[in-house]
């Protein structure tokens, strides 16, 4: 049973000042997301051994990610029904006592509980926040600056983020560094409470909640993820084939949800967003996109100082024009979206960009001249900014207005999915061999994805769409 597509949403008349301060507010809500889940990364070891939790180290990471994964789309979907401004403002509420409740904690089982409320509100926060735009820009060639500002705040933030998570720490203690998130997340409520508009993106008939389906999509996409994390972690006391079954178990969710969202009247997960072969494509390659975006932000750092020997700050320093290459990237990308008349050729740029870049990175030693790996590196950012944009975009455009939340939604789950897989992989690889021989496999791993990608760019075919809109 379909539910009959409810009127498209439209941005009451509004002043470039209250737009521009009106996506300022959803900027500075993309670098909450950004700072949330990056800022404990330097500070960790030194919480878990101040709260005796090394037991729990990984699973103060794995579980705000998790519970950001598996909400993306619930909240996606929520968007789409009810309206995104009440579950921005609703987000930045749980982030900030998410936050206050961590810089507080008495033992790490308290830090990874409210670390999970964290990512409760940082997945409504990734839900809304990039499906956002286009319900105030209804063009794509318009809207597609609006989304390369979200991509390059936050790409910039998730590199601002351990920095300053250090400076903080360093400064004040380890508990400061929890509450530059609250500061902020003020300011974003403020801007987002005054100038976004409230829309009602459906038609003012009840809807019922598909609590089913929401259970079964949090199951879905939550059990490869515990499953992966139980496989690849520290914990003996878990046997392999306990993880094998959790992951194996998302096979049977997903056939349930399958069959569940085919009956309900408001699906949590409608399938017609992916019933087109763009959206298939599109999904798939951002899955791909996903795995080797953090092959590169893992594994490059970790050879560079236990195989090469460099230190933290200069392995850092090697590393930076990756994540200063996104932004520029994605800059690029807006100036050059609105001319082409085949923007699925800018994916495709990218994914030759990234390609190369891991190529290239195939090619380290300690002896590497700095210029070398400078460049590589900046050919992976570059890539990756004609790529991530255009992925949300590009399902904006593909699937239907009343959809355009849970569309976008499903562009960050399948990213994450994709990262998850692809760093246990090669987390696995150099177990079973070393940093350099598994690193080497992932790398090799990393240009087959990306020539994928650009197959499947070439068959997205997305000139028809803009051509349309």
């Amino acid at each position: 049973m379909s539910e009959s597509p409810p009127a498209a949403p439209s941005a009451p008349a509004a002043s470039h000042r209250e737009l521009l301060l009106s996506m300022a507010g959803v900027a500075v809500t993309v670098s909450i997301v950004a700072f949330d889940a990056t800022i404990i990364s330097t500070i960790l070891p030194q919480v878990a051994e101040a709260l005796g939790g090394m037991a729990l180290y990984a699973w103060a990471g794995t579980g705000y990610f998790l519970a950001c994964a598996v909400t993306i789309m619930i909240f996606g979907r929520l968007g789409d029904l009810y309206g995104r401004k009440p579950l921005i403002l609703l987000s930045l509420v749980l982030v900030t006592l998410g936050s206050v409740l961590s810089g507080l904690s008495q033992t790490m089982s308290q830090l990874v509980a409210f670390r999970v409320l964290q990512g409760l509100g940082g997945g409504m926060m990734i839900a809304t926040a990039f499906a956002a735009p286009a319900d105030i820009f209804p063009d794509p060639k318009q809207r597609v600056r609006w989304m390369v500002l979200l991509s390059s705040t936050f790409a910039v933030a998730s590199g601002v983020g351990p920095v300053l998570g250090g400076l903080v720490t360093q400064a004040l203690g380890w508990r400061a560094a929890f509450f530059v998130i609250p500061v902020t997340a003020v300011i974003a409520f403020v801007m987002i409470w005054r100038f976004f508009p409230r829309l009602q993106p459906v038609s003012s008939d009840e809807h019922r909640m598909d609590w089913v389906g929401a259970l079964l999509m949090a199951l879905t996409v939550g059990a490869p993820l515990v499953g992966i994390e139980l496989l690849t972690g520290q914990d003996s006391t878990v046997p392999p084939w306990v993880a094998l079954a959790v992951i194996v178990s998302t096979v049977v969710s997903g056939y349930l949800l399958l069959k569940v969202e085919r009956r309900v009247p408001t699906p949590i997960f409608p399938l017609r967003v992916l019933q087109t072969r763009q959206a298939q494509f599109i999904n798939l390659a951002s899955i791909l996109s996903g795995a080797v975006m953090f092959i590169l932000i893992f594994y490059i750092p970790l050879q560079f100082q236990d195989v090469f020997g460099f230190s933290p700050i200069v392995a850092g320093a090697l590393i930076t024009p990756l994540v200063a290459g996104m932004p520029i990237g994605s800059i690029i990308n807006g100036r050059l979206f609105p001319r082409e008349s085949n923007p699925q050729r800018l994916m495709l740029l990218g994914s030759i960009l990234l390609g190369l870049g891991c190529a290239f990175a195939l090619t380290f030693t300690a002896q590497s001249a700095v210029w070398w790996v400078l460049l590589s590196m900046t050919f992976c950012g570059l890539g990756l900014g004609f790529l991530l944009p255009n992925f949300t975009l590009f399902m904006q455009i593909v699937a239907n207005r009343q959809d355009v939340g849970v569309a976008s939604a499903l562009v960050q789950t399948t990213r994450a999915l994709g990262s998850a897989v692809g760093t246990a992989l090669v987390g696995v690889a150099i177990a079973e061999l070393s940093i350099r021989s598994g690193l080497r496999l992932g790398l090799i791993a990393s240009v087959c994805a990306c020539a994928l990608i650009g197959w499947l760019a070439v068959n997205i075919k997305m000139n028809s769409y803009t051509t349309r809109s």
